[in-house]
C-alpha cells in the first residue's frame, strides 16, 4: 500500500467528501509535508496550487505531480505572493523547519511566519477559506509539563538563536486567533511534533535527527549526536502526521482549535541512534558533539484532544517507520 493510500484509508467518507473537488493553496507545497498533502489531495480530485520558493523544498518531491491537470506550481516567496484567485482551503506550511538551517537564516524564517502568515490570512479572509496553520512543538520551548497539552503556555527564550522559529510560530498562532476573533475566520492550528519518512531531507543544514542519522549510518560514517543523547523527542511517521492534519482540516469541530499532532512514545536520541545503526546493519560509531544552544531536553505531546475530537492517533511505530524510510533512502542510491 502506498503512503497516499494509507492516509486516505484513515480518513472517513465524510472527511474525504469535505476535501474532494475543492480548490486549495499550499504554501511550502514542495516541502516534506507539503508535497505529501499535495499528492493526497490530488488523489481526491482537488485542485492544488503549490506555492514554494524551494529554499528548503525539493523539486523531485513534486516531479510526479506536474503532469496532473489539477496541479499548479507557483515559484515565489510567500511574503511576495499576490493573486486574484480565491480558494476553499489555504494550508500555510512555508517555513524553514530544521534548526541548523533556520539559525543560519533567522530573518527569512521570521518573515515566512509573520508577513507570510499575514498575507495568507488576508487571502483566506477574501476567499472565505478555511485556514490551516502548520505550527510546531517548538512553541512549547523547554516544556515543564510532560506530556505537554495544548493549553500549556510554553517556556521559550524570546531572543535566543532558536527564537526566529519558536517566536515566529507563536506570533503566527496569535495572528490566526486574532483573525478568528475579529473577522470570524475559520482557522485551525496543528502543532506538529518531529515527523519523519520519505522525502525528509538529510543533506547539510537541512538534516534533522532521523534523516541525518540514517544517511550517516547508510554510508558507515560516524553518527553525530549533539549533547549527551539523553534529550528526548517524539517521532511520528509521515502518514500519521498528514492524516492528523487532514482530519483537523475536514473536521466539523476543529474551527478555532489547536491540536498536538505527534507520537506519545518518547525516545532518547542516544536510543534512536543505536536503533538506526542496528536497523541499517551499519559499521558506524556514535560520536558526541557540543550541545545545541537552547535545545529542549524533552518532547512528548498530550494528544488527548486530537483523539477525542478528531478520532486520530498515530498507528506506525518508530521502528516500522524507520524501516520504510531506510527502504526509500536505499532507492535514492544510498
Amino acid at each position: 500500500m502506498s503512503e497516499v493510500d494509507e492516509i486516505l484509508n484513515q480518513l472517513t467518507t465524510e472527511e474525504k467528501e469535505k476535501l474532494m473537488t475543492k480548490k486549495v493553496l499550499i504554501t511550502g507545497g514542495g516541502g516534506f509535508l507539503g508535497s505529501w498533502i499535495s499528492e493526497t489531495l490530488l488523489a481526491l480530485n482537488t485542485k492544488v496550487y503549490c506555492l514554494d520558493n524551494f529554499s528548503t523544498g525539493v523539486r523531485r518531491n513534486i516531479e510526479r505531480l506536474k503532469n496532473n491537470k489539477n496541479f499548479y506550481l507557483i515559484e515565489k516567496d510567500v511574503e511576495d505572493f499576490e493573486t486574484d484567485e480565491t480558494f476553499d482551503f489555504i494550508f500555510h506550511f512555508a517555513s524553514r523547519p530544521a534548526p541548523d538551517d533556520y539559525v543560519l537564516h533567522p530573518v527569512e524564517t521570521l518573515k515566512a511566519n509573520s508577513i507570510g502568515t499575514l498575507k495568507m490570512l488576508e487571502l483566506s479572509k477574501r476567499s472565505n477559506a478555511t485556514f490551516v496553520y502548520a505550527s510546531s512543538s517548538e512553541v512549547y520551548g523547554d516544556a515543564e509539563i510532560i506530556p505537554t497539552p495544548e493549553d500549556y503556555w510554553g517556556k521559550v527564550n524570546p531572543i535566543g538563536v532558536r527564537s526566529c522559529y519558536d517566536e515566529g510560530k507563536r506570533f503566527s498562532e496569535a495572528l490566526c486567533m486574532a483573525y478568528l476573533r475579529e473577522y470570524n475566520l475559520d482557522v485551525r492550528i496543528v502543532r506538529i511534533f518531529n515527523t519523519f519518512g520519505p522525502r525528509l531531507r538529510a543533506d547539510g543544514a537541512y538534516g534533522r535527527a532521523i534523516s541525518r542519522f540514517l544517511s550517516q549510518a547508510l554510508e558507515h560514517q560516524p553518527v553525530t549526536i549533539y549533547g549527551d543523547g539523553q534529550q528526548t523527542r517524539s517521532f511520528t511517521y509521515v502518514t500519521d502526521t498528514v492524516t492528523g492534519i487532514l482530519k483537523a482540516t475536514a473536521s466539523n469541530v476543529a474551527r478555532g482549535e489547536v491540536f498536538n499532532i505527534g507520537n506519545t512514545e518518547e525516545t532518547k536520541i542516544i536510543d534512536l541512534a543505536i536503533l538506526i545503526i542496528e536497523l541499517t546493519k551499519s559499521k558506524s560509531k556514535i560520536i558526541f558533539l557540543p550541545p545545541a544552544k537552547d535545545d529542549p531536553r524533552r518532547r512528548r505531546p498530550d494528544i488527548t484532544k486530537a483523539m477525542l475530537k478528531l478520532k486520530w492517533a498515530p498507528k506506525v511505530s518508530i521502528e516500522e517507520g524507520i524501516k520504510r524510510t531506510i527502504k526509500w533512502l536505499r532507492n535514492q542510491n544510498f
